[in-house]
């Protein structure tokens, strides 16, 4: 059924405003007229890059086109006054609709580069783009066109996991199919795959069978493809609060600046379903929200993101420092900003790396929720990723054991996050006690517990606990905010302390700076590494607050050091 009046345009929306005449025609100097013809496809799904497309006369329809399981649909039509294009216009991913000439008319093509240098320049003009691309992609989300890209998968599965966070994170349009589902029974049987080739993704013109992120980011337009070699002025490493920030901030004052990251934009901030201590929220977001936006901002100004991609190792070549990617891609930069966080810490458990992704998880967002919607979970953690992970899901409804090692829950968590726990009746707390065992066939299904000395919340729920205070409880989702250990791995030649966070700015000595120092003429700038020109921010860092703000103000603050080391680099050449 259609959506709209079929005579003509759909109405004026968020997603769909009408120029008025003076935006029309600053829109317009930015761009080249072409005359059309009803039928003449202006853009199609799949394509890799498309103009902004800006329409004086006729009529456009907004097509998701026939899939495996449904006929073409019309989702929208834009007549004079109003412009095509979709978030990825900033993102760089492929198209997900097609715009067909519904009459004849006239259009003004503006390509990327122009409609990057629009961005720059009219921030009146910019300001009603996002915000209508950002509306044009929740509607994506939301309507027939998120068919364009089918995921058939198991809800308790790893490889499934990864890729719906994948797709989560990015924000792509998509329907998931649980494949023990009638639809995702069909649906397999009219795609032709069979349960050993889960998760399978259905693309207009493929199948990814078995896929991965990284496969699927490749047919998305989201993994680094330029050509080995290119050279910008900054790289980022990691995809963060942290590295967002030194993103935005790179690209917004005129650095050609890419980001790399090899899960997805995010970074440990996008598995918290709330953050209510960050400044100018007082009524909260989630680290998704804060992170998804950070991702738009950061490519308004024209920094390029790309995810996943994994940095194996960085060096120098010549006066620049070079950068090589699990598949041997090389890239160079003037200047390099480290913010690639820390990785999430597991329990020492039998069968853990069995569990996880089918009932162990280390986010809590809808995503996870819903896996386990209504049943017994457990939350383990001190600090408040743990306190929010749990009031999360109580307020979904699940009875939540928050463990926690310490004999007291203040110890590393906010007051107004004790107080609240304290307060739910869907939250028991159990302090001094551990997770000793997992339980569970194909999934997860039971934890034990162990209480050391006395629980100082006087709150263990009862069901059989022996004289050694242990206790077996079901529990269908368990969700690890134990802390993380730095991502640091893959870096050598950059100094760090023994826990493999990386040392900065006046945490180096003497020892650390060698003849490339000296020859500078200059010492460490804030942030900076014993590798002149590479930086580093947020969690990766010794010294780090580990919070949202302050990794941002890291990110921001990194940049500022960047232009200085560039600074002085060009001063001192001949």
């Amino acid at each position: 059924m259609s959506m709209f009046d079929p005579a003509g345009p759909a109405p004026a929306t968020p997603d769909a405003p009408t120029l008025d005449p003076a935006q029309f025609a600053r829109l317009k100097s930015y761009g080249t007229p072409a005359e059309v013809l009803a039928g003449e496809i202006v853009f199609r799904t799949g394509d890799r890059a498309y103009d902004l497309v800006l329409v004086e006369s006729g009529l456009v329809e907004i097509v998701r086109e026939a899939t495996r399981d449904a006929p073409e649909e019309v989702i929208t039509r834009h007549g004079p006054g109003r412009f095509l294009g979709e978030l990825n216009l900033l993102t760089g991913q492929r198209v997900f609709v097609t715009a067909r000439m519904a009459q004849d008319g006239r259009i003004h093509r503006i390509p990327p580069e122009r409609f990057r240098q629009l961005m720059g320049e009219d921030g009146e003009l910019s300001s009603i783009l996002v915000r209508t691309l950002l509306a044009r992609r929740r509607l994506l989300q939301q309507n027939e066109a998120s068919r364009s890209l089918e995921v058939i998968g198991t809800v308790l599965s790893s490889a499934s996991l990864a890729l719906r966070t994948y797709l989560a994170r990015l924000e792509v349009p998509h329907l998931w199919f649980d494949a023990e589902s009638v639809g995702g029974e069909a649906l397999m049987q009219t795609a032709g795959v069979t349960p050993a080739e889960l998760p399978v993704a259905l693309l207009p013109d493929r199948i990814l069978r078995r896929a991965t992120p990284g496969e699927l980011a490749e047919q998305l337009g989201l993994s680094y493809d330029e050509p080995s070699g290119e050279h910008y002025d900054l790289a980022v490493i990691g995809g963060g609060p942290a590295g967002l920030a030194a993103a935005v901030y790179g690209a917004s004052e005129g650095l050609s600046t890419v980001l790399l990251d090899a899960v997805g934009p995010g970074g440990q901030a996008a598995a918290s379903s709330r953050i209510e201590n960050y400044l100018g929220f007082p009524d909260g977001l989630s680290g998704a929200e804060l992170t998804g936006l950070a991702a738009v901002q950061a490519a308004k100004f024209g920094a390029r993101l790309f995810s996943p991609c994994e940095i194996v190792s960085l060096g120098t070549l010549g006066d620049r420092l070079q950068l090589v990617l699990s598949d041997d891609t090389e890239l160079c930069a003037r200047a390099v900003v480290i913010a690639s966080g820390a990785e999430y810490r597991a329990l020492p458990l039998e069968r853990w790396g069995e569990f996880v992704g089918a009932g162990i998880f280390f986010a809590a967002t809808e995503l996870e929720a819903r896996s386990c919607a209504g049943s017994p979970v457990a939350v383990v953690g001190g600090a408040n990723s743990a306190g929010q992970a749990a009031l999360f899901l109580a307020s979904r409804g699940n009875a939540v054991s928050l463990v926690v090692r310490g004999p007291e829950l203040s110890a590393g968590m906010s007051d107004y996050l004790v107080e609240r726990l304290r307060a739910d009746p869907l939250v028991t707390i159990h302090t001094s006690t551990e997770v000793t065992a997992l339980h569970g066939d194909a999934a997860l299904e039971s934890i034990e517990l162990t209480t050391r000395g006395s629980d100082a919340a006087g709150r263990v729920t009862t069901g059989g606990a022996d004289a050694g205070g242990r206790v077996v409880q079901a529990c269908s989702g368990l969700f690890c905010f134990i802390g993380a250990h730095p991502a640091t791995s893959w870096l050598s030649g950059v100094a760090t302390d023994d826990d493999g966070f990386i040392l900065t700015d006046t945490r180096l000595d003497e020892e650390h700076l060698g003849e490339a120092w000296r020859a500078l003429g200059r010492g460490p700038l804030p942030f900076e590494t014993s590798v002149p020109a590479v930086f580093a921010a947020g969690d990766v860092r010794r010294g780090s607050m580990k919070r949202v703000a302050a990794a941002v103000g890291e990110g921001a603050s990194a940049v500022a050091s960047v232009h200085a080391a560039l600074g002085s680099a060009a001063a001192a050449r001949p």
